[in-house]
């Protein structure tokens, strides 16, 4: 068993239940675990490996609830365009994705993550053209050593049946199911610590059907995994919904069994109080992307209203393409200015936002052994230097300079235990070094069976 301390961070922010902050603190590891959190003076004086973080700021990873990895290759696309209008854009240049573009796009999106304090990622992968697969973007988190909730996504209503993509863009639903089903055995790992989730996540109420919605539901709950979901996120689709559906969009997900908490939601901007009530009761969770809702003029996700009614709240950057970026830590501050815009300084500050951006999101992700440091909780953890000029005139308090200055990139990563990111730079995991050839393949990355991924 391998052993790892972290001593001497000028704080140490635990997120533990009594919220401690610990001047001096730091942290004892064995394997991918916590055994220790608390004053340095207090914590055993070696380890196999020793980090000294004087001048540092310690806190639990963040935790990303949304995304689409596959569209970092198409950036700054459909610059000035709402959600439809920039979906019907992107839809053909997405059809024409190989597994070689999902992989790369996945590594560059993930590398990114990792550098701005991200250690937990889930994904939407919900475009599946020309052989890809979910594997082609779990390979690349395996190889980064990223913890990663994969969602197998999709799409079966075409534009032919009433649907917004493009038939070129939906598969058949019996051949979603049937991979859907693969990828859950092949790929989900329920040990605790488990690196790699598996998820369904039929896209949103306008590019599927509600049977693919029904048949999606009762699979995950017979395998006794997550469901996800694009809900609420414009006007544009709740006039869809009505107009189709007969009903708004939370109204009609709910008819299909899509509430409860092992449900999640991403943007939820266009709610009504009993729909928050709704969520609040069923304990169904809520991928927030401020920057995203932005970008595309969907509007402000009421964050303040869901988390007093006690709505699990997560942050999500999302696409690459409909943020341009993939900063978790530059969302948390997002999430805090978006929520003062409507004219109340108070309604989120900086201690609040971090918790959205780890509890919070594993809250979302259903995940009970990461989002905070305290014993017994997965090593996982990220320390950003003070003493930059992004932070002067902030250090009087060092938890609010991470979120109302500029977002920083991390100094140092541990995830599972391993460090990730040393000096701001991923490390190999071939050599154990930062820099040059730090995104590498390692030589033999694993699924959950132990099978070497394809492509290794």
């Amino acid at each position: 068993m391998s052993t790892l301390l972290l001593k001497h961070a000028d704080l140490l922010v635990t997120m533990d239940p009594t919220r401690r902050k610990i001047a001096d603190g730091g942290l004892f590891v064995r394997d991918n675990e916590i055994v220790q959190a608390g004053p340095t003076a207090e914590l055993p004086p070696a380890a196999d490996t020793v980090i000294d973080a004087r001048g540092m700021i310690v806190l639990p990873g963040l935790v990303n609830t949304h995304h689409h990895l596959y569209q970092t290759l198409t950036r700054c696309m459909a610059q000035d365009s709402v959600l439809f209008d920039w979906l019907e854009t992107l839809y053909p240049i997405w059809a024409r994705l190989t597994p070689e573009a999902v992989t790369v796009s996945a590594t560059v999106g993930l590398a990114e993550l990792m550098l701005s304090g991200c250690t937990t990622s889930s994904d939407h992968l919900y475009v599946y053209p020309n052989g890809c697969k979910i594997e082609d973007e779990i390979q690349a988190a395996v190889e980064l050593g990223i913890r990663f909730t994969a969602t197998r996504g999709s799409m079966s209503l075409g534009r032919s049946k009433g649907g917004l993509p493009p038939d070129s863009c939906v598969e058949e639903e019996a051949a979603i199911l049937k991979d859907s089903r693969r990828a859950i055995e092949q790929y989900h790992q329920r040990q605790r610590f488990g690196m790699v989730h598996v998820a369904l996540a039929p896209c949103s109420p306008f590019s599927v059907t509600g049977d693919l919605m029904a048949e999606s539901a009762a699979l995950a709950r017979a395998y006794g995994v997550r469901l996800h979901t694009h809900l609420a996120e414009t006007m544009d689709e709740e006039r869809f919904c009505i107009a189709k559906f007969g009903a708004r969009p939370v109204d009609y997900v709910e008819s299909l069994g899509w509430t409860g908490d092992d449900v999640w939601h991403a943007h939820c901007v266009c709610l009504n109080a009993d729909e928050i009530a709704l969520f609040a009761r069923t304990g169904s969770g809520v991928a927030h992307c401020p920057s995203s809702n932005m970008r595309l003029a969907s509007g402000i996700a009421p964050v303040r209203a869901m988390r007093d009614a006690g709505v699990r709240v997560g942050l999500g950057v999302d696409g690459s393409a409909s943020n341009d970026g993939n900063h978790l830590l530059g969302e948390a501050r997002q999430a805090l200015l978006l929520q003062r815009v409507m004219g109340n300084p108070a309604a989120l500050g900086a201690q609040e936002a971090l918790e959205i951006a780890t509890l919070g999101g594993a809250s979302v992700l259903g995940r009970a052994d990461i989002g905070s440091l305290a014993p017994g909780m997965a090593a996982d953890f990220i320390a950003y230097r003070l003493a930059r000029l992004d932070f002067a005139g902030a250090l009087h308090d060092p938890l609010a300079a991470l979120v109302f200055c500029t977002p920083p990139k991390v100094d140092l990563s541990v995830i599972n235990g391993k460090v990730r990111v040393k000096d701001g730079e991923i490390v190999d995991r071939r050599t154990g070094y930062a820099g040059a050839g730090a995104t590498a393949r390692c030589d033999q990355p694993e699924d959950a069976a132990g099978r070497v991924i394809r492509g290794a």
